[in-house]
């Protein structure tokens, strides 16, 4: 189960106050209501505000809006609009806590996503709780009031699979197919759902850009620093607290986030993040370059960490979609090497292997998996170092093995 608090990590933005879900009426009586933004002044307002993706790759928001824009043109074809809340990352729980709060607050930002874009569809995509989002849906009846012939935000279930959030995965989802991840050329946002350009946007920044468009950019650029304005969801893991929801602003101090005292290394960004030590998490900021999927972890100095990150790549070898070499080949190698390293005992070529085989993966799959599947392994090897020389030993620093991280058992 997960909670929320504010604190006094910043004034509450997107996550109704006391963590009660709020409803057509009680949305509007806390936000007002949304006005219909003219679209070019809404872009203008998006580009002015700097809001880059939730979603984990911090692309700029107002980049990939331009794109879609220009596809549609391009192909004559009208734009489809994605809001992407199927959070197959074991770990976090930003998305379903939002959606679970704050639906309104995304269900605004998919209609000015889909006036600004000219959309023909729209799609809400989650993995859980459908049936309540379909009931906030049937509280709206005037999403597209400025139009002759509205059509339907869908609500649509997605596979529970690391993968299924994956851009691609989704638009072939959508399209009728399998939820697996397809080669990036031609993008999504330029050939999409059924092969007409498409928007997907994270939930929470889709509901970021509901409150631009009421607030304004400088009201966004408020919290957070000059080069990374606003704030973000982050889902913190403790040993001995259930996962928290936290809303905080970039820049803000990683140890006002989550307790770096008895902590052996931090995992930053998820699955497909990084461990830090603890003596570098000290000195850093919150970062849309290295938040990923929103996930902070604070591995306690009496834990293993390359076993805990062995767990966490087989998981991540088994979620592949199993399509080409790198996931079908490279990543099983790689968690079965690791899975070496992070038992004591001898280990033969297995950390020559992990690194090598590391390097021959990278940038060659079909969708961006095995490139963060590396850069965890990655980070592993360097921060957990010592740790693999004890074992190399023998022997192992670790006096409690009870897994911090949540690892799904595979699904077949």
């Amino acid at each position: 189960m997960t909670s929320t608090f504010t604190d006094t990590l910043m004034p509450p933005r997107l996550l109704a106050p006391g963590g009660t879900p709020a409803d057509r009426a009680t949305h509007e009586t806390r936000y007002g209501p949304l006005t219909h933004t003219d679209p070019a002044a809404l872009l203008r307002t998006l580009a002015e505000s700097g809001l880059t993706g939730r979603g984990g790759a911090a692309f700029p928001t107002y980049r990939k809006f331009v794109s879609v824009i220009d596809a549609a043109r391009r192909t004559g074809r009208a734009p489809v609009v994605v809001a992407n809340g199927a959070e197959g990352e074991p770990a976090s729980a930003k998305d379903k806590t939002l959606l679970s709060l704050s639906p309104h607050l995304v269900l605004d930002g998919l209609q000015l996503a889909a006036r600004a874009t000219g959309a023909g569809e729209a799609y809400l995509a989650v993995e859980d709780g459908a049936t309540r989002l379909e009931t906030a849906l049937a509280e709206r009846d005037d999403l597209f009031p400025e139009r002759d012939n509205p059509f339907p935000v869908r609500v649509v279930r997605v596979p529970k699979r690391f993968l299924s959030g994956e851009s691609s995965a989704l638009a072939q989802h959508l399209s009728g197919h399998a939820a697996l991840p397809r080669h990036q050329d031609p993008p999504v946002r330029e050939q999409g759902v059924r092969r007409a350009p498409t928007l997907v946007q994270n939930v929470e920044t889709l509901a970021h850009l509901a409150l631009i468009a009421r607030y304004g950019a400088d009201w966004f650029r408020s919290a957070g620093t000059p080069s990374e304005p606003g704030g973000a969801l982050c889902t913190v893991h403790v040993q001995g607290r259930e996962p928290q929801v936290v809303e905080a602003p970039f820049g803000m101090p990683l140890h006002r986030l989550l307790p770096l005292e008895g902590t052996g290394a931090i995992l930053l960004g998820g699955y497909h993040g990084t461990w830090i030590p603890t003596a570098e998490a000290a000195r850093l900021g919150l970062s849309a370059a290295t938040l990923g999927a929103g996930v902070l972890a604070a591995l306690p100095a009496d834990r293993c960490g390359p076993a805990e990150t062995a767990r966490v790549l087989r998981y991540l070898a088994l979620e592949s979609a199993g399509q080409c070499g790198p996931c079908l080949n490279g990543l099983p190698r790689i968690a079965a090497a690791f899975r070496t390293l992070a038992a004591p005992g001898p280990q033969g070529t297995a950390r020559d292997d992990v690194a090598r085989w590391a390097g021959l993966v990278e940038g060659r799959g079909a969708c961006h998996h095995p490139d963060g599947t590396v850069r965890l392994v990655r980070s592993a090897l360097t921060t957990f170092a010592a740790e693999l020389d004890a074992h190399a030993r023998g022997l192992c620093s670790a006096t409690d093995r009870t897994p911090l991280l949540p690892v799904p058992e595979h699904r077949s």
